[in-house]
């Protein structure tokens, strides 16, 4: 009997405590000013950028080889955010967004800039990997899907600016600035392109992640600084025209709550002329967690700090709570016959090897092509998992397997912990693994695969439950392992696995990642009952 789905307490969200006791009684709309508490999004949600259209704010994140790709958010308070869309479901740039001839780990879409201008969403990205070309996507509403409008040139990091004057420009680089045609269909041929300013002496380092508004008359340029020797920051570059001069100023250095220093990101205004800004931070294997940050205008300056320049732990919700009813991580019971926009495939999914429809109520994996480990496998379902603390529980079929499959799920990143029952001989043993990968620096493919198995166990049913439990709080990031053979008595397997953020592979946070994989012949296949997912905000 399928086992009724878990509540995710809070899960993609900050903690809320009410201001009232009406408030968080499950209304979707309340009178009642709440507080919250930083990070909003302890999950992965890295180069965020946000735009406005009236009261509802559009916040996009990066997620590199994941498909569908170049996720947008919705929320009314920039509290409480929802999935809206992604803006597209494959890329095909290359044969490794296939695995093939490589992969794409680590790289695909990157810091996306998104805008609302004159009734029109506009998203900009350029893929960090050949061909070095950019995608502009358009849509009047994104919970109705994305066009693509136009391709050009790549620019690292841009972000569009829709001028006063009808002028569109490109900001990116190290301070460059490249203006477009006014219908974004390329660049403006004779239009202004130049470097904006030359580093003073004490950026050593790149600036990266632009982000621009235009405010009171000024242009104002944020990008993150990591001068050497010296923290990460935020910086902003500010100008009364474009061609400068352009003078500077460090507006956010802070290493909140005990992780490395807070930087890259944006800021929007509210409709009462309002600021706020919404600036990640590292916080290891989790991944890179978005902080809001209401906005101290101070000499004309956007200060991301409160008045001792620190990012504030709490403060208010800007306006009256809008619980939207749903996460960014979520339990699926799996009874629709469309796959929940919560998911995302490990690069491009072979859509005739999975079916939410062949049994009613299940997620059916099915074997398309031989595969030596969870790194090159297709069709590798995805999740974040979140902070302070989250678990994940999978029920899964086997009778269909055949000898040699593998499946199962994992804390999966560079270095992924796997619990895995492979059929071998007509017979399920499960393991639990420490699985690490090797990748060319060029090409991204899985040149080798470091296994250790810390756990074994021979199953005597053809149904299992498994579990992996994160703690991603300060100077954690492990992950437990546990097995069931009735979804309610639970085992441990295996030894604690250190989760780890590697910009040099995945440069992803950990994911929650449901796979089935053949390594001796194709057409066996796995029914996946539930995936159950709850958060822990009561241990932080």
């Amino acid at each position: 009997m399928r086992k009724t789905l878990l509540t995710a307490v809070s899960a993609g969200l900050l903690s809320i405590v009410a201001a009232a006791t009406a408030a968080g009684q499950g209304s979707s709309q309340n009178a009642a000013t709440t507080t919250f508490t930083n990070p909003m999004l302890w999950a992965d949600v890295p180069d965020p950028d946000v735009t406005r259209k009236g009261d509802t704010y559009y916040l996009m994140s990066t997620t590199m080889h994941l498909m569908p790709g170049a996720p947008v958010m919705s929320s009314k308070d920039l509290v409480h955010w929802k999935p809206v869309s992604y803006v597209f479901d494959k890329l095909h740039e290359t044969p490794k967004y296939d695995m093939e001839e490589g992969t794409v780990y680590g790289r695909g879409q990157w810091a996306t800039s998104i805008q609302y201008h004159d009734g029109m969403f506009w998203v900009y990205f350029s893929p960090n990997d050949e061909p070095w070309r950019s995608f502009i996507y358009k849509t009047t509403d994104p919970a109705l899907g994305w066009e693509l409008h136009s391709r050009m040139r790549h620019f690292h990091d841009g972000d569009l600016l829709f001028d006063d004057d009808g002028r569109v420009y490109i900001f990116f680089g190290n301070g460059e600035v490249c203006e477009l045609e006014p219908d974004l269909s390329g660049v403006k041929e004779g239009g202004i392109a130049q470097k904006l300013f030359e580093r003073d002496a004490e950026e050593t380092g790149l600036l990266e992640g632009s982000r621009v508004v235009k405010h009171n008359g000024y242009y104002y340029l944020i990008m993150i600084s990591s001068p050497r020797g010296v923290p990460r920051r935020q910086l902003c570059y500010r100008a009364e025209n474009i061609t400068g001069p352009w003078e500077k100023k460090i507006i956010l250095e802070d290493n909140f709550a005990g992780f490395p220093y807070a930087a890259q990101g944006g800021i929007v205004d509210d409709e009462a002329g309002n600021w706020y800004g919404i600036i990640f931070q590292d916080r290891g294997a989790v991944g890179r967690v978005p902080l809001m940050i209401p906005v101290r205008w101070v000499d004309g300056w956007p200060m991301l700090s409160d008045e001792n320049g620190r990012v504030p732990l709490t403060g208010q919700v800007p306006f009256a709570t809008h619980d939207t009813g749903r996460r960014i991580v979520e339990s699926d019971d799996f009874g629709s016959p469309e796959m929940s926009i919560v998911w995302q495939w490990n690069h491009n999914p072979i859509d005739e090897a999975w079916s939410l429809t062949e049994r009613p109520g299940y997620l059916r994996l099915k074997t398309n092509r031989l595969s030596e480990n969870i790194f090159t496998a297709r069709n590798t379902l995805t999740q974040r998992m979140e902070g302070p603390r989250c678990s994940g529980v999978v029920a899964l079929d086997l009778g269909n397997m055949r000898d040699g499959d593998v499946t199962g799920i994992s804390a999966f990143n560079g270095d992924s912990g796997v619990l895995s029952v492979r059929r071998n001989n007509g017979k399920y043993v499960l393991t639990m693994t420490a699985e690490h990968v090797a990748l060319d620096n060029r090409s991204k493919a899985v040149t080798g695969v470091q296994i250790e198995e810390q756990g074994r166990v021979e199953l005597s049913s053809n149904k299992i439950w498994l579990r992996i439990d994160g703690d991603f709080r300060l100077r954690q990031d492990l992950a437990t392992f546990h097995y069931s053979l009735d979804g309610e008595t639970w085992t441990s397997i295996g030894q604690q696995f250190k989760m780890r953020f590697d910009y040099r592979r995945m440069f992803m946070g950990s994911k929650f990642a449901i796979f089935n994989y053949a390594t001796q012949s194709s057409g066996g296949w796995v029914d996946i009952d539930y995936f159950d997912y709850t958060l822990n905000l009561l241990e932080r």
